[in-house]
């Protein structure tokens, strides 16, 4: 026998005559229980496998985290997140053979809620601190880029949370027992069955029936090697063991076991199955709406529907399990065949459910949520169009309705729940990055709502009032008008957009009763014909509507929606090639700098501090999605250029006019800004392309300003954004010419005495009838002092205007003339008012007989010029 059993040769004498060593029920031992003879000290070797090397300080990480996650330490939870990876890295070689641990994935779907937890809490991202603000941002961007290599294991624990493998169990149970306890135990499973009597070593018999009761490949050896194998190196724990045996949570230390026949519960025979784990995952079981013996009917399932409705907007409602609740309810009418009027009613209730998840309005739906509204709403419109005799309006009252029998009648109105699965698209769009592929994805969804609204337009035509077919064409016009069908084939098309569009508003201009639908189809339908360049419908309409004069009373949104319409005109007539059209149309949203708020495609940071949070909350709430905005640099460069067009011309007609007034306030401001640089290179950004241009045009080179306007890189910034591009460039080519040319004849007509057509048709490669009714123009409004010969096809200037020194003497001597005034009367409000009335009727007697003179004098030189 061991010397362990055995001691000393006095031990053995005095313990086998005085006491006898019983064997302990439970077969757990601890290494600490024993003391060794001969001064041995008490030494535990543990070998640990790389793996658990590696998943213990990922485990050891992942509790800080936790930790730090629990206080919001966005900072400390970001540098745990770039430990967590850099440790992940370091067993790379154990999860290229085991696979990435559940923990591991669980680890990340936990940070990766709570971070979008945090992000959508906008109230309690502005209390944060600078430095926390900052983490979430990095975290945020760090993490959604780090859970892509792991899309998949995320998928797979997000549907199925609770089952895990071996790793997962011992993730914080195990560290949490083993600081409560402060000593391993090594845990020998236990059975059901009962145990013999406890025998002591000197019955005389073998102690080999108790130790055969161990399982595995330990009783085996027991059996075989016998006691006296039993030394202090047997009871340390194995490497072997501590794959085998695992630690418990703190509410169950040992082991369970399982019996396989339950019949043979007293047979020593029996099969035992030993459970490796903790209690197993518990099986979520649906909520059991009614009891066994209950009969489902039509009133029971309303009685329950009203009961689990009435818990609606309570605080203590669970949302989530509301919308299970009701599901579960839809299953159970769907297989009791309750018909279609309780399915449609109960779908109704989860729409409305799913609308109220977010208990702020100004927060969007999750994704998981959008996707089951769209299919709610789908199903739902399907039932609809398929039972025709199915009478679903908010007009039906409570009492009235119907659910058993048909007809069916039912409160609830599938109108109004379209609209809000329409707002909630919008609200999704613009919480998305417009630049990200998520908004792509997002996007193709609205081809999914544009059917159902069609779908929604052709159910309600027959059976719906007139306002509410007035609502459902709005929102088909509105998911219609900003979209350009140059692209499509006729013949693929079942209606032409521009037949559509006429057909939906006209039925609206006849028959709503209410200001604001009628304004909002107008504004789409003169949208719809500037998009496609019908310049001449777009224009009656807009001035036959007259609505420049009552738009100002309209709502927020529609205002908005007219500023765009006059935008989408400006950019119509200016392709068309009425460029003063074009500037009218512009000038008021280019004027005021504030274009990107005007237009709702963004808030200006510089007026942030002019507006409260609430008002920049509902700000943002206007915004329109990126996929409807309007380039706001081709819109600044058609402004321009249309300034420069008709600015060029006047300012070189009226260059020594004292008084000269401002077309474009907006474009003489780039120029002076342009005047202010001290080194002129070339041109880079568009506006100094204009303005190089608008140089060259001053002195009628008009192949430098159309060089300047058009080419490569103007090409790519902007003309090429129009649907057709070469002919916006054939048209901004020939204004460019005719203008410089009447800008050519002001600036140089002094110098010449006459002048040929065909030399300034050579010059501006015109044709000659060009030039010709080019010239006449400018004769006829009195703006060139000329006249036409017409056998020689030779244009004779007639010298009446003043040369540049008459025109700068004639200023001169009108500004010292106001600068006498003003001194006289100041000198006059000195000395007092004696005799200013006499003084001042004198002088102006003088004035006005000098002026009378120098009217004459003018009058006669015109006369001898004709």
């Amino acid at each position: 026998m061991s010397r362990f059993f055995k001691g000393s040769d006095s031990e053995s004498e005095s313990s086998s005559t005085d006491e006898e060593i019983n064997i302990p029920q439970k077969p757990a031992v601890t290494a600490k229980a024993f003391q060794f003879s001969d001064d041995e000290e008490e030494t535990r070797r543990v070998v640990r496998s790389a793996k658990d090397k590696r998943f213990e300080e990922l485990r050891t990480i992942i509790k800080q985290l936790r930790n730090k996650k629990n206080i919001k330490d966005m900072c400390a939870i970001l540098s745990d997140f770039e430990n967590l990876g850099k440790a992940f890295e370091k067993a790379k070689k154990v999860v290229d053979k085991e696979g990435v641990p559940r923990f591991y994935v669980k680890i990340l779907v936990e940070l990766d809620d709570f971070i979008n937890e945090c992000w959508e809490d906008r109230d309690g991202r502005k209390q944060m601190s600078k430095n926390n603000a900052k983490g979430l941002t990095t975290l945020r961007q760090k993490l959604k880029k780090y859970n892509r290599d792991f899309e998949q294991d995320i998928i797979l624990y997000r549907e199925d949370p609770d089952v895990g493998d071996e790793d997962e169990g011992d993730e914080d149970g195990e560290d949490e027992a083993s600081e409560e306890e402060g000593e391993e135990e090594v845990s020998v499973p236990t059975f059901k069955k009962a145990e013999p009597k406890p025998q002591t070593l000197d019955d005389g018999e073998d102690s080999d029936e108790y130790w055969n009761m161990s399982s595995g490949e330990e009783s085996s050896s027991s059996e075989e090697e016998g006691p006296a194998e039993f030394t202090a190196a047997y009871f340390l724990k194995k490497e072997s063991d501590k794959k085998e045996v695992k630690k418990k949570p703190k509410k169950e230390k040992e082991k369970r076991s399982i019996k396989k026949d339950e019949n043979e519960e007293n047979d020593e025979g029996g099969e035992w199955e030993e459970v490796t784990k903790g209690m197993p995952a518990p099986i979520v079981e649906k909520p059991k709406m009614f009891a066994k013996d209950t009969e489902v009917n039509h009133e029971a399932v309303c009685k329950k529907l009203v009961e689990i409705v009435s818990a609606r907007g309570k605080k203590a409602t669970d949302r989530n399990e509301q919308i299970e609740l009701l599901k579960e309810l839809l299953t159970i009418a769907e297989t009791n065949n309750l018909g279609a009027g309780i399915a449609i009613k109960v779908r109704f209730n989860i729409v409305a459910a799913i609308f109220d998840y977010n208990s702020n309005i100004a927060t969007c739906m999750r994704p998981e949520m959008w996707e089951m509204c769209l299919s709610y709403v789908t199903a739902l419109l399907d039932l609809l169009t398929s039972n025709p005799d199915i009478i679903a309006s908010e007009h039906v009252h409570d009492e009235s309705e119907n659910l058993q029998t048909t007809p069916y009648r039912i409160r609830g109105c599938v109108l109004t729940v379209v609209e809000r699965m329409d707002e909630e698209f919008i609200k999704m769009l613009q919480a998305c990055d417009a630049h990200s592929t998520e908004y792509v994805e997002r996007l193709k969804d609205e081809k999914t709502i544009y059917e159902i609204i069609k779908r929604l337009q052709e159910y309600l035509e027959d059976r719906a009032t007139t306002e509410e077919i007035c609502r459902i064409y709005l929102h088909r016009i509105e998911h219609t008008y900003y979209k350009c069908d140059f692209s499509l084939a006729k013949e693929n098309v079942e209606e032409d957009s521009e037949k559509l569009m006429d057909r939906l508003c006209k039925y609206i201009y006849a028959k709503d009763v209410t200001d604001r639908l009628r304004t909002r189809a107008i504004l789409c339908h003169i949208y719809h014909h500037a998009l496609h360049d019908r310049w001449f419908q777009a224009r009656d309409l807009m001035l036959m509507s007259h609505l420049q004069d009552t738009i100002h009373h309209s709502d927020v949104p529609t205002q908005l929606l007219y500023n765009r319409t006059m935008v989408q005109l400006g950019l119509c007539s200016f392709r068309c090639g009425f460029t003063k059209d074009a500037h009218n149309a512009l000038v008021d949203i280019q004027s005021g700098g504030r274009a990107k708020e005007l237009l709702a495609q963004g808030l200006l940071l510089q007026r942030q501090h002019e507006r409260t949070p609430e008002q920049e909350k509902i700000e943002k709430r206007r915004l329109l999605p990126y996929h409807m905005h309007i380039n706001l640099e081709l819109l600044e460069c058609v402004y321009l250029v249309s300034a420069m067009l008709m600015e060029i011309p006047y300012m070189a007609a009226h260059e020594m006019d004292a008084r000269r007034r401002m077309i474009s306030k907006n474009f003489h401001h780039v120029l002076r800004m342009a005047e202010r640089q001290t080194l002129t290179g070339p041109p880079e950004s568009m506006r100094e392309h204009v303005v190089a241009a608008s140089r060259a045009m001053k002195t009628g080179d008009w192949k430098a300003c159309k060089n300047f306007v058009i080419n490569e890189k103007m090409n790519t910034k902007v003309w090429n954004l129009f649907p057709h591009p070469d002919r916006v460039r054939d048209m901004i080519t020939s204004k460019i010419q005719e203008e410089s040319l009447r800008t050519y004849l002001f600036t140089y007509s002094s110098v010449y005495d006459s002048l040929s057509l065909h030399t300034l048709a050579e010059m501006f490669e015109l044709e000659k009838q060009v030039v010709h009714s080019t010239i006449s123009k400018m004769i006829i409004n009195e703006e060139l002092m000329a006249s036409l010969d017409e056998p020689t096809q030779c244009v004779i200037m007639h010298r009446t205007e003043p040369t540049r020194l008459q025109s700068l003497a004639l200023q001169l001597s009108e500004k010292v003339g106001n600068l006498v005034e003003n001194n006289e009367r100041i000198t006059e409000i000195k000395q007092g008012n004696l005799f200013y009335q006499k003084g001042n009727r004198d002088r102006d007697q003088m004035y006005q007989q000098n002026q009378q003179n120098w009217n004459r004098r003018q009058n006669r030189q015109q006369q001898r010029a004709y």
